[in-house]
Formats: structure tokens, C-alpha cells, sequence
């Protein structure tokens, strides 16, 4: 009885631990805030991942105001052909799956949310050039098509996405399960892989039964590079970097042989040209921080008396309230950004020209022209005819439109050639 005994806690033993040795992972990705290029290529690489490791699915944590079609129509591509289930979990508590985190939620295998998050708005926001009506219907039609036919596939309700992209309704959590918008309802992650154990899943592989109960979680970071692109997409961000890298050439154009800041112009210009390809252009606008630009670097070169430093100003003031051409929230300039860097502009080149001036008026130290208000000893009479004079150690001819006697002091007036205009210094 007690060999048995043995034996089968033996048994027991092994068969927990080849059950470990072949559990697999569950690849778990956060995205969190616009879907944007980095986001898309970030869940694209975690999903290709997945299927290299062969993992038992892949969880994307989800909280976005929305982003660009052209990267949330990447991610649902990879998620609709994946072979490995993927399920999306809206959370943590207060997130949302707004706008194009819709279109995602619907397109995963599994669609779970947190308590206390909503999902919906989806309706079209034009990005770059103004949309007639013709064309704006165009646009909603086709997102409307989209997501039905996502909505379809998934077997999700395909009226309440149509409605989410037409008129921009949003539901709770709770609302969204009993519309069958999701599938499940979870407090928080171990939850979730608690609750998906055993659910079937339908993927372009064939079907699945989801076994999460021994499997590993191995959550997957943004690494530094997608950080910081991710970062620099930001309207905000980039434009700092356009102001930073236009100061930057500035300065070194002002001051030919600094480097630093010529190196730091050019890499931020890099880096917010960048940012800016994915991001609505008002052309016009630029041209006018662009005129900004060219107006301040004139005043550097020309005595304006500050009219080309304010004209400047109001360049930059109104191309930057122009500059991303869009009615959508997500890819506006703040004010907050706009007047201070506005502010520091004005300061900068303020500062520049008041050393300019500065500069202008200080009196020369050397050539003819230091000769000018300086005193001097005749030593010769002097008249309009000639004479001679001693100034600044050295003898020079000299003319007077008075007479001056010998050894009277003198003060230079003008320099003409080698001649010298002078008067008494009295």
C-alpha cells in the first residue's frame, strides 16, 4: 500500500512538472495613448513574437483616445491574419477604447474591459486638408464598412459599431457586454487570464482551446527607440523641437565656429521633421514660421529698430496657431506650448538685437574711425588752409574752418583721407 502510495505521488510529481516544462507564454503588450506609427509597428512586433515563440496568445492592454487610420488599420491587419489568439483587455480602470481603440477592441478574438471604461466614438475626424461633404461621407462610409465587416468576423454586434461610427455613441462596460460589443468583463489582469482558461477561439489556424491556467506571463515594454519616437509624435513635442532646432541654426549662423548649437539645431530639426511627417501640415503656416524665421535673421543684418523682430513674431504667433490643420483634439497645438515658446522667441531675438545694437553704437577702437571725438595738441597753426596736429601720439595735417594758434587743444570732428577736420576744444 505504501509503494503505491508512493508511485502515485511520483506520478503526480512528473506530470506537474512536464505540464510546467511545456506551459507556454502569454505575451502581454501595453499601448497606451494615440495609436500612431511607433504604437503600430510596437503591437506588430509583439504579435510576430507571439507567433515565433508559439504562445499560448497575446494580450494587448489598452487605453487610447484614438489615433491615425492608417496605423490602427496596420494593427487590425496583423490581429485579423494572427494564428495565435488575441485578446484585448480595455483597462486599467478609468481607460477608454475611443475612436480607432474600437476598431481594435472589435478586431480582437476576445474583447475584455475593466470596470469603469468606456468604448465607442469612432466617427471619422479629418487629418490634414479640410473635407467637403461629399468627400466626409465618403470617409464615414468607408469606416462604417470597415468595422462591420470587423465587427461581422468577430461576431459582435454589427449595429452599435455601425452607430459608433455614424453618430459617435460610446457605451460603459457594462452596456457594452450586454450588447454583446465584448465578450467578458474583468477587475484586472490575473482575472482576465483566469476567466479566459478553457474558451474556445477561432483563429485563420482553425480553432483553439485557450489553456492560460499554467501559462507564464511575459509583458513586453516599448523598447528605447519606439519610446522615443513615440514621445517625439507628440503636435506639442514636435513643434518644441522645430523652435529648439531653429534657434539652434540661428545662433550658429550668428555665430559662425560655436558647433554646439548648430549640432543641437540640426539634430532636433531631424527629429522633428520626423514627427511632423506624421502629423497634419498647414503649409501655409509653415511658410509663415518659415517667414518668421527669415525676418529675424534679417534683423540681425539690418537696423529695423525692431520692426522686423515684430513682424517675425506675429509670423510665428499665427503660424503656430495654423500649423496642424485639424479639427481633431488629439493633434492640436495647446496655447500653454504656443505663448511661452512664442514668448522665449521674442526674448531671444530681443536679446540679440539689443546687443546688435549695442554693438552698433559703441565707439570704434580701431581704424581712422577711433579718431573721432578724440583731443589733440596743434602744433602748428591751423586754418581752413592746413596745419599740422599732434593726436594719439602721432602727427597728422590738419584743418580748421576757425583759426587755431599753436599748442591750443583741438577735438577731431572728421577724417578726411589723411586729413583731419578739427576744432577748438573750447
Amino acid at each position: 500500500m505504501k509503494e503505491k502510495i508512493k508511485y502515485f505521488i511520483l506520478s503526480l510529481i512528473m506530470l506537474s512538472l512536464c505540464s510546467s516544462a511545456y506551459a507556454k507564454d502569454i505575451i502581454v503588450l501595453t499601448v497606451n495613448g494615440v495609436i500612431n506609427p511607433p504604437h503600430a509597428e510596437y503591437t506588430i512586433k509583439g504579435i510576430k513574437m507571439a507567433h515565433e515563440t508559439n504562445a499560448e496568445a497575446v494580450i494587448i492592454q489598452l487605453d487610447t483616445p484614438g489615433g491615425l487610420d492608417t496605423s490602427m488599420r496596420s494593427i487590425v491587419k496583423e490581429m485579423l491574419n494572427s494564428q495565435i489568439p488575441i485578446i484585448v483587455y480595455v483597462s486599467p480602470k478609468g481607460a477608454r477604447a475611443a475612436s480607432a481603440g474600437a476598431f481594435i477592441t472589435l478586431a480582437a478574438h476576445i474583447a475584455a474591459m475593466a470596470p469603469g471604461t468606456n468604448i465607442g466614438a469612432a466617427h471619422p475626424v479629418a487629418v490634414g486638408e479640410k473635407m467637403d461633404k461629399t468627400m466626409a461621407e465618403k470617409v464615414t462610409n468607408d469606416a462604417v464598412a470597415y468595422i462591420k465587416s470587423i465587427a461581422k468576423q468577430r461576431g459582435r454586434n454589427t449595429e452599435w459599431a455601425q452607430e459608433a461610427v455614424r453618430k459617435s455613441i460610446s457605451s460603459t462596460e457594462t452596456e457594452a457586454l450586454k450588447l454583446k460589443v465584448i465578450d467578458l468583463i474583468a477587475d484586472d489582469l490575473d482575472s482576465l487570464i483566469r476567466d479566459i482558461h478553457g474558451m474556445r477561439v477561432k483563429t485563420v489556424r482553425g480553432e483553439f482551446v485557450l489553456n492560460t491556467k499554467s501559462a507564464k506571463i511575459n509583458k513586453i515594454e516599448m523598447n528605447f527607440r519606439e519610446r522615443l519616437l513615440n514621445f517625439i509624435t507628440d503636435p506639442n513635442i514636435a513643434y518644441i523641437l522645430l523652435m529648439i532646432g531653429i534657434y539652434g541654426i540661428i545662433f550658429e549662423l550668428s555665430n559662425p565656429g560655436s558647433i554646439l548649437p548648430g549640432v543641437i539645431g540640426a539634430i532636433s530639426l531631424i527629429l522633428a521633421f520626423y514627427s511632423l511627417q506624421t502629423l497634419p501640415i498647414n503649409y501655409a503656416a509653415a511658410g509663415l514660421i518659415l517667414l518668421g524665421v527669415i525676418l529675424f535673421i534679417l534683423e540681425l543684418k539690418i537696423t529695423s529698430h525692431g520692426l522686423l523682430t515684430l513682424g517675425g513674431v506675429i509670423c510665428f504667433i499665427l503660424g503656430s496657431i495654423m500649423l496642424f490643420d485639424t479639427a481633431n483634439p488629439l493633434f492640436k497645438l495647446s496655447l500653454s506650448v504656443i505663448i511661452p515658446v512664442t514668448l522665449v522667441t521674442a526674448l531671444f531675438f530681443g536679446v540679440l538685437l539689443r546687443l546688435a545694437y549695442k554693438a552698433h553704437k559703441r565707439k570704434p577702437v580701431t581704424g581712422v574711425e577711433e579718431l573721432i571725438g578724440l583731443k589733440g595738441i596743434a602744433k602748428t597753426d591751423i586754418d581752413s588752409h592746413g596745419g599740422m596736429v599732434m593726436v594719439h601720439g602721432e602727427l597728422w595735417q590738419a584743418r580748421s574752418r576757425v583759426e587755431i594758434k599753436k599748442d591750443e587743444e583741438v577735438i577731431v570732428e572728421e577724417v578726411q583721407g589723411l586729413t583731419l577736420i578739427v576744432r577748438k576744444a573750447s
